[in-house]
C-alpha cells in the first residue's frame, strides 16, 4: 500500500515504458509486484499493489465485485444543490474527444458514484465522494455531468491550473516580470482511503492518505479569499 503522489503513473505507460511510475519503482525495492488496481496520473492517494500470486488472485476478485469502499477527496466548482446524493449514469468512451469518457443513456457500463459536501466556499465545494464501480474518469465525469466539474481538470474543465488570482482579484499583487505559478497544476482529486478484507486473515483493513501540500494549500486559500459570506 503506498500514498501515490499526483503526476506520478501507475503502471509503466503502454507506449513509453521508460516514464516513471510506481510500479517499477516498487519492483526495484520489493521485487515482483502484481497490479491490484489503478489511479490516474494526476490522482493522489492511496494505491494497492500486491507482491504474492495468491493475494493479487484474492484483492482481484474483491476489486471486480465492487468490494472495497474506496473514498476520494474531490475539489469542485460550484455547489452541489443537495448536501448528498447519488449518480448512476452509464459511461462510454467519447468518440468525439479520444482519451476521453461521456456519459450515455444507451449502452456504456454501469457506474455509480456516491457524493457529501464536506466544506462550502462561495465558488466552490470539497466533496466526498465514494464509488461502487471503478470505470475510467468515473468520478471526473460524473461530477461534470452534474455541472460540477473537478477543479483543474484539464478533460472535463474549462481550466487546467487553479490561479490564486482567480479568487484573491484586485487584491492579487505579482512583482515585475514575474509570471504567476498556479496552486494547483493537476486535478483535484485524492483516493483518500481504501478499505478491503485481507487475503488471508479476513481482517477489514482500512488505509488512508492525507491531503497532499497542493491541495491543502488550495483549500487554505479558498477558506481565505472565498468563504461564503
Amino acid at each position: 500500500m503506498i500514498n501515490k503522489p499526483a503526476g506520478l503513473l501507475s503502471i509503466p505507460d503502454r507506449f513509453d515504458q521508460g516514464l516513471p511510475n510506481a510500479k517499477h519503482i516498487l519492483r526495484e525495492q520489493y521485487g515482483e509486484i502484481l497490479t491490484v488496481h489503478r489511479l490516474d496520473r494526476d490522482t493522489s492517494g492511496v494505491l494497492c499493489f500486491a507482491r504474492m500470486a495468491e493475494a493479487h488472485s484474492h484483492l482481484s476478485t474483491q476489486f471486480a465485485d465492487h468490494q472495497p469502499k474506496k473514498i476520494y477527496w474531490a475539489l469542485v466548482s460550484g455547489t452541489p444543490i443537495l448536501e448528498e446524493g447519488s449518480i448512476d449514469t452509464a459511461l462510454t468512451e467519447d468518440l468525439r474527444r479520444p482519451g476521453r469518457m461521456t456519459t450515455t443513456v444507451k449502452g456504456g457500463l454501469n457506474a455509480l458514484t456516491h457524493y457529501r459536501v464536506i466544506e462550502k466556499f462561495a465558488d466552490y465545494s470539497l466533496l466526498e465522494v465514494q464509488i461502487e464501480t471503478g470505470r475510467t474518469h468515473q468520478i471526473r465525469v460524473h461530477l461534470q455531468s452534474i455541472g460540477h466539474a473537478l477543479v483543474a481538470d484539464p478533460f472535463y474543465s474549462r481550466q487546467s491550473s487553479f490561479l490564486l488570482s482567480s479568487v484573491k482579484g484586485r487584491k492579487y499583487r505579482l512583482g515585475k516580470n514575474k509570471e504567476e505559478r498556479p496552486l494547483l497544476s493537476r486535478t483535484a482529486l485524492h483516493a483518500h482511503s481504501l478499505e478491503f478484507i485481507h487475503p488471508v486473515s479476513g481482517a477489514t483493513l482500512q488505509f488512508e492518505a492525507e491531503l497532499p501540500k497542493d491541495m491543502r494549500a488550495t483549500l487554505q486559500q479558498l477558506g481565505k479569499w472565498n468563504a461564503l459570506h
